[in-house]
């Protein structure tokens, strides 16, 4: 007798005699072993076969997702549960957009390789994709499923976008619009209207974007409330598409209302744990003043990071608005409920398959036992960003209870170390042959060490090098090198040898100081004979014997790519301890760096940096410890080294160096291709040069660059024009580098 039972259709009516269960058996069944699918349902051998227990053990099986089809059958007493499993799917791609992005097949459509068939989510990822065009404002896009079914069984998956077309919003109306004009709102709104020109950059392109239509009026009305409009209402637009032109029109009822001023700014804490008058002083909304909701946001920011560095870790600031419409003014009063203090129960570190877990930790500003504060996790987070040794960082916060948390610190490693055994063609010195081997954390120790032979037709370049940046995971640091240069320029040559050591101190989280020592010989050979006659001691060979001491502060939140903080050094060296020469030296360092992506939309970072440079001629200050502008490090578009005073005015004159040097850049650094970590620079120099004052010489120049963080270090290519150019100026209009910061 065979007994079959059909799932999901109808159970009812199949005629089941009452056989005992003899035996269990399983076929075509893979994805679940046979033991656990026993396990699973309700059946025992030996007791009546019941058609209710079969009917709910076939919808459990179904119910796991691995099935297309489930079927029963009964011989006897023995009960045979027959699977068609879900095919495999083989492959999957995406062609007519995004074709074959990994990315894009991981981040959107979110089907795998191997996973099982599901036409569900199959269905959902198609969604997901027309989803992803329409945010790009493609309107009327269409994908298409292709299913092939391969000799093995599997199902290769395709799909076929056509993408639709994008709509131009040409006009934007405003009804009830007084205070402003349409245009202000182009800071903050996501659809702008077309602008002549628009795919220019700081154009508006007029781009429609479906996803933001709701989110728009939101941030408009918000706009308002950053000059007191309280009571401003924005509705959601009214939009209007040609399909013909794919053009489109908007517009927006608003009302504005009045201008609320700030009657009174008050703190309220449930309990009091910090005097009222000190959170007082960190507000920046002034009385009598119009409300301002950034500033206000802003402050309440400011209230819960001086909370929560009192170890109040899950402080919550909740503002009150309390409007009084007759005089248009609002009472603030910000509500701390502060919680319970907080320790630290645990820091635990992940991610860090090279670097000792030590060298983490002795960046970070908290560890178990300490009570919890918000800026040491702050600080923590950019000591970690400023090694260098990451390509990203972040500290989660595991609330364990109400009075401890545990801090999980997660790193992705980046490549710190590399061999380099290659050529080029450098901007300055012609062709270039080098083998490097450098590692900024040799296994993982935080250790710096590098060796390098460089040789171009202009110069060679041997040294080693190692450097400690935490002796014994302290807050000191030393280092040791060895050196030889040489350099043919046009009048003369020069080589060095020299063996430098030093050792440092942090003093703060940010301020850090140096002593070191340097000893170099320098021997000038094919010196040309005029420059001997003309300046008889400035060509000698020499030796030189110094001291550096130096000082930094350092709050930036990267190493390669800061995105905010401040960098800043004073350094002074004296020669004269020993050796031929006798001078003084004195450098100021300066750079700002500050993240634009809450202001632009994306992650643009503007930079600003300046140098000066300072020596003294006490005894014997040799031509080449003297200064010259030019290049990447101080004015772009002009020749390294070519800019300084000259030997004559004569336009072939020989540049003798100068006592005193200024230059300063501006640049703003936008991500241009973000999966290849390649991003461009936009920027302008100036610099001043000279002996006895700054004015002597002026150059800028202005350009643009790519920084890519190439697989062998980061890469600087530079393309510039000079600017405030003279006749017998040396410009370049290209040169890069490999290995600095940005």
């Amino acid at each position: 007798m065979k007994i079959v039972f059909l799932p999901l259709v109808f159970f009812t009516g199949v005629a089941v005699y009452a056989d005992k269960i003899k035996e269990i058996n399983y076929d075509n069944l893979f994805h679940i072993s046979k033991d656990v699918a026993m396990r699973m349902v309700d059946l025992e051998i030996g007791e009546d076969l019941d058609e209710k227990k079969v009917d709910d053990a076939v919808k459990k099986y179904f119910d796991q997702g691995y099935f297309e089809d489930i079927y029963v059958t009964n011989e006897d007493g023995n009960v045979t549960f027959h699977f068609k499993e879900k095919p495999i799917i083989s492959k999957i791609e995406i062609k007519g957009y995004k074709d074959d992005d990994k990315d894009f097949l991981n981040d959107v459509v979110m089907i795998k390789r191997g996973a099982l068939y599901d036409e569900k989510k199959i269905e959902a990822a198609k969604q997901r994709i027309i989803e992803s065009l329409n945010h790009e404002g493609k309107i009327d896009s269409v994908v298409e499923v292709e299913k092939e079914v391969q000799e093995n069984g599997s199902i290769h998956i395709r799909f076929v976008t056509n993408e639709g077309e994008k709509i131009i919003v040409e006009q934007i109306k405003y009804s009830g619009l007084n205070r402003f004009k349409g245009t202000d709102f182009d800071d903050v709104v996501a659809n702008k209207e077309h602008q002549f020109m628009g795919w220019l950059w700081g154009r508006n392109s007029g781009d429609f974007h479906l996803e933001d239509l709701e989110y728009d009026p939101l941030r408009m009305r918000d706009y308002y409330m950053q000059f007191g409009y309280l009571d401003a209402k924005v509705e959601s637009p009214f939009v209007r598409v040609n399909f013909d032109h794919y053009t489109g029109k908007m517009s927006y009822q608003i009302v504005e209302g009045d201008v609320y001023r700030v009657s009174s700014v008050s703190i309220d804490q449930i309990n009091e744990v910090i005097d009222d008058t000190k959170l007082v002083q960190l507000l920046k909304l002034v009385k009598n003043e119009a409300f301002n909701i950034k500033t206000f946001r802003e402050d309440s920011e400011r209230i819960k990071t001086a909370i929560a560095d009192l170890g109040y870790a899950f402080v919550n600031v909740v503002p009150d608005l309390r409007k009084d419409k007759a005089s248009h003014t609002v009472d603030v009063i910000f509500k701390v409920i502060p919680g319970e203090k907080v320790h630290i129960r645990d820091v635990v570190i992940s991610g860090n398959t090279r670097t000792l877990d030590r060298i983490i930790r002795r960046e970070l500003y908290l560890g178990p036992g300490d009570m919890y504060s918000l800026s040491d996790l702050k600080d923590s987070r950019n000591a970690l960003g400023r090694l260098g040794y990451f390509e990203s960082n972040t500290i989660e916060e595991k609330r364990v209870d109400e009075k401890t948390m545990d801090l999980i610190v997660k790193v992705k490693e980046t490549p710190t170390g590399n061999i380099q055994i290659g050529g080029g063609y450098g901007s300055y010195g012609g062709i270039l042959l080098s083998v490097s081997v450098s590692d900024r954390n040799v296994l993982g120790s935080g250790m710096n060490v590098g060796v390098r032979l460089e040789k171009s037709q202009l110069t060679h370049n041997y040294s080693f090098s190692i450097a400690n940046p935490r002796l014994n995971d302290s807050d000191f640091s030393g280092n040791f090198s060895v050196y030889q240069s040489a350099t043919d320029y046009t009048s003369y040559s020069v080589e060095s040898n020299g063996v430098s050591l030093g050792a440092g101190h942090k003093f703060s989280r940010n301020i850090s100081g140096y002593l070191g020592y340097n000893y170099s010989k320098n021997l000038y050979s094919n010196v040309d004979q005029a420059l001997k006659t003309a300046y008889p001691y400035s060509y000698q060979s020499y030796s030189k014997s110094s001291v550096i001491t130096s000082v930094s502060y350092d709050s930036t939140d990267d190493y390669y790519l800061p995105r905010e903080g401040m960098m800043a050094g004073q350094s002074f060296e004296r020669s004269g301890m020993g050796g031929d020469a006798d001078f003084m030296k004195f450098s100021t360092t300066f750079g700002k760096y500050n993240g634009l992506k809450d202001y632009v939309g994306f992650d643009a970072i503007f930079r600003y940096k300046a140098r000066f440079n300072y020596a003294l001629d006490t005894g014997y200050l040799p031509i080449a410890e003297k200064y010259y502008m030019g290049g990447i490090g101080s004015v772009r578009g002009y020749q390294s080294y070519s800019l300084a005073p000259k030997d004559s005015k004569d336009a072939n004159a020989t540049v003798v160096g100068a006592n005193q040097t200024f230059s300063n850049s501006a640049e703003i650094s936008f991500p241009l291709v973000p999966k290849a970590k390649m991003r461009l620079v936009t920027y302008v120099d100036w610099g001043f040069i000279g002996n006895s004052n700054l004015s002597e010489i002026s150059r800028g120049g202005y350009g643009f660059g790519l920084e890519w963080f190439s697989p062998v270090g980061p890469i600087q290519l530079m393309f510039a024009n000079p600017l405030n150019e003279k006749q017998g100026d040396k410009v370049s209009h290209f040169e890069f580098t490999m290995g600095q910061r940005f």
